[in-house]
C-alpha cells in the first residue's frame, strides 16, 4: 500500500470519529440551541456513542461478507447524512436521530482498518494499520480545537456542515483512488458472521487484548473526560479554546506511535505492550501534578497518548494476524471494550473529581493502567502463542497451493 492510500484512509478514520466527538467543545451552544437543559446535556454525546456501539455488533461485520472498498463509500454517504440532519435540525429530536444515524456509521472507522489490514501484506501489516489508526487519535483530539475554532466563527451548525461535506467528498473518492480487495474464499453469511461474534468474544487472544483496551481506553477517557474540570476551575480558570489547545499535546504523543505498527511487524507487539501500559501508568504522576504545574501535565498527556496508541496498534495487530479471515468481526469484537471503557472513565472520572479532586481522577487513571498492566502480564504466553499462528497458517496454506501448480504444471 503506497503513502497516499495509507494517508486516504487515515483522514477517512479521523473525520468518522470526529462526528461522534464533535459535541464535545460545543454542547453548551448547542443544547441552548435546542432547548435541551443542562441536566441532559450529555444525551447529545451519549446518542452517538450508543449508534456507535450499536454499529460495531451490527455493522462492522458485514465487512466480512461484502467488499470493504463499497462498505466504506457507502457507510460514509450515510454518515454524512446524519451531519446534515443534525447541522439543520430546528428541534433536539431531529438532532438526536441525525447523531445517532451519525454514530451508527461512524463505524466506517473499523471497517477501514479492517481493509487495510486485509490488503496488506504480512510484514507491512502493522506498519499500515498504524498509520491508519493514527488517524483515529487525529480525529478525537483534533475535533477539539477545530470544532472550537469553527463554531467561534460560524456557529456550532457549521461544524457538522464541513464534517457532511467532507464525508461526501471522502466517499467519491474512496471508489476512484482504492483498489477492490481480493479475497481467497467465498464470504460467510451475514447472519452466520454475526452469530459468531458470541465465539469471538470466548477465545483467550480476543478476550484478554480486548480487556488491555477496556482498561487502557478507561485511562483515557479519564483524562479526556475530565481535563476541562480543573482547567477551568481556580488557579488555571482557562477558557474553552484554551483548554482544547492540550489536544495538540495529545496528538503529539499519539503520532510519535505510529512506529509501533513497525514494532509488531517485527514481532515485539507484546513486549511493546507491556512496556506502554508501563508508560501509561507513569504518565499519571505527571499528570497528577496539573494544580501545580501545566508544563507536567503537557509532559503526561503527550507520553499518555504515546501509550495508548501503542497498545491499541499492537492489539489491532494481534488480532487481525490470528484472525486474517475474519478482519472485520474481530476488530468490530474488540472495538466494543473500547467503546464500553471510554464510558466508564468518562462517567467515572467526573464523579471521582467532584468527590476527591484531580488528585483522585489520577489515583483512577493510573488504577486502569495498572488494572491493564495486570491483565497483560497474565496472558503473556497466550499472547506470544498467538504471534506464531499467522506463519504456521500461512506455511499451511502454501503447500497445498504449490502441489496445485506442480500438478497443473505436469497436466
Amino acid at each position: 500500500m503506497n503513502m497516499w492510500r495509507r494517508l486516504l484512509l487515515a483522514v477517512i478514520c479521523g473525520v468518522a470519529v470526529a462526528s461522534i466527538y464533535a459535541a464535545q467543545p460545543v454542547l453548551e451552544p448547542m443544547g441552548r440551541d435546542l432547548g435541551v437543559s443542562a441536566e441532559l446535556a450529555g444525551w447529545i454525546v451519549a446518542t452517538s456513542q450508543f449508534g456507535y456501539l450499536a454499529g460495531l455488533l451490527l455493522l462492522v461485520p458485514l465487512g466480512d461478507v461484502v467488499d470493504r472498498r463499497k462498505l466504506i463509500a457507502a457507510h460514509l454517504a450515510v454518515t454524512a447524512v446524519g451531519l446534515v440532519l443534525t447541522a439543520v435540525a430546528s428541534v433536539a429530536w431531529i438532532a438526536f436521530v441525525g447523531l445517532a444515524l451519525a454514530g451508527l456509521f461512524a463505524v466506517v472507522v473499523q471497517t477501514t482498518v479492517a481493509y487495510a489490514a486485509s490488503v496488506s501484506p504480512l510484514a507491512e501489516r502493522g506498519r499500515n494499520i498504524g498509520v491508519v489508526t493514527s488517524g483515529v487519535v487525529v480525529g478525537i483530539l483534533g475535533a477539539r480545537v477545530v470544532t472550537g475554532a469553527l463554531a467561534e466563527l460560524w456557529g456550532w451548525r457549521s461544524v457538522y456542515a464541513v464534517l457532511a461535506a467532507l464525508s461526501l467528498g471522502l466517499a467519491a473518492l474512496v471508489l476512484v483512488a482504492l483498489p477492490a480487495e481480493e479475497r481467497g474464499r467465498p464470504p460467510a453469511s451475514y447472519r452466520r458472521v454475526v452469530a459468531s461474534l458470541g465465539g469471538l468474544f470466548a477465545e483467550r487472544v480476543v478476550l484478554t487484548r480486548g480487556l488491555i483496551a477496556f482498561f487502557l481506553f478507561a485511562s483515557f477517557g479519564t483524562l479526556w473526560s475530565g481535563l476541562s474540570l480543573p482547567l477551568a476551575d481556580a488557579p488555571w480558570e482557562l477558557s474553552e479554546s484554551q483548554i482544547g489547545l492540550f489536544g495538540i499535546a495529545g496528538l503529539a504523543g499519539a503520532l510519535g506511535a505510529a512506529r509501533a505498527g513497525r514494532w509488531a511487524d517485527a514481532g515485539r507487539a507484546v513486549p511493546v505492550t507491556g512496556f506502554a501500559l508501563a508508560l501509561l501508568i507513569v504518565s499519571w504522576a505527571a499528570i497528577a501534578q496539573l494544580p501545580w504545574s501545566l508544563w507536567l501535565l503537557i509532559v503526561g498527556i503527550v507520553v499518555l497518548d504515546f501509550a495508548v496508541q501503542a497498545v491499541h496498534v499492537s492489539n489491532q495487530h494481534l488480532l487481525t494476524a490470528t484472525h486474517p479471515d475474519r478482519v472485520s468481526s474481530v476488530i468490530g469484537g474488540y472495538m466494543v471494550f473500547y467503546s464500553l471503557g471510554s464510558a466508564l472513565g468518562a462517567a467515572a472520572t467526573t464523579a471521582i473529581f467532584t468527590s476527591y479532586g484531580w488528585t483522585g481522577s489520577s489515583l483512577l487513571g493510573a488504577g486502569f493502567a495498572l488494572c491493564g498492566l495486570v491483565v497483560w502480564a497474565a496472558s503473556r504466553r497466550v499472547a506470544r502463542e498467538a504471534v506464531h499462528v499467522p506463519a504456521e497458517r500461512t506455511e499451511a496454506a502454501r503447500v497445498p497451493e504449490a502441489e496445485e501448480a506442480r500438478g497443473a504444471k505436469a497436466l
